[in-house]
């Protein structure tokens, strides 16, 4: 066994070059550009629903809140004259990152966690880079990607955004395994 501080330096190595390479995904490669669409008459639709004043958070329209009402039939009827959303509100202004970068950075930290943690429970000191790089990549991978297929299953987001997404955590996943597996404690 091999303990998680004795792991800090590939957790900590792992989550900077995870940080870095997901910053140049999505700065310089610019494949995610198209994950969100434009809706239609934009200017009208903002100015419709800007004097609601709708708090940041989450929302689905039409909304209920039991089944009950999910059998009525205004609710029914809500659901096929459309529109239907999931959508999430966000603060008017200015898109500041600086915190989200640091929760990402913090995200990142903590699948390294669990790698070192499932790693270092099933592999000694001394086990072979390939050994140590299947059991690191497999716990990142289902840190970074797995959970992404609940918003195309659920709330109807698009497969192709989701794969490119969890394309992303596969490359995510073989940096912190690669770490991993060239730190790993020789004995």
């Amino acid at each position: 066994m091999v303990t998680i501080i004795s792991l800090w330096l590939p957790i900590l190595l792992s989550a900077v070059l995870v940080f870095i390479v997901s910053s140049l995904i999505h700065t310089v490669l610019g494949y995610h550009n198209t994950d969100y669409g434009k809706v239609p008459e934009e200017d009208k639709f903002s100015d419709a629903v800007r004097p609601l004043n709708i708090p940041a958070g989450d929302y689905v329209v039409p909304a209920c809140t039991s089944s009950k009402e999910r059998k009525e039939a205004a609710f029914k009827e809500k659901l096929s004259k459309g529109p239907v959303l999931f959508m999430t509100v966000m603060q008017s202004g200015e898109f500041k990152m600086g915190g989200s970068l640091i929760q990402w950075f913090i995200y990142c930290v903590v699948v390294g966690m669990f790698a070192a943690y499932t790693s270092g429970h099933a592999l000694g000191a001394g086990a072979n880079y390939l050994s140590v790089f299947r059991i690191a990549a497999s716990t990142a991978f289902a840190g970074y990607a797995l959970a992404l297929f609940q918003h195309s299953i659920w709330y109807k987001r698009s497969w192709k955004t989701t794969f490119k997404s969890v394309f992303d955590g596969l490359i995510y996943a073989l940096l912190t395994a690669g770490v991993f597996g060239w730190l790993w404690p020789k004995m």
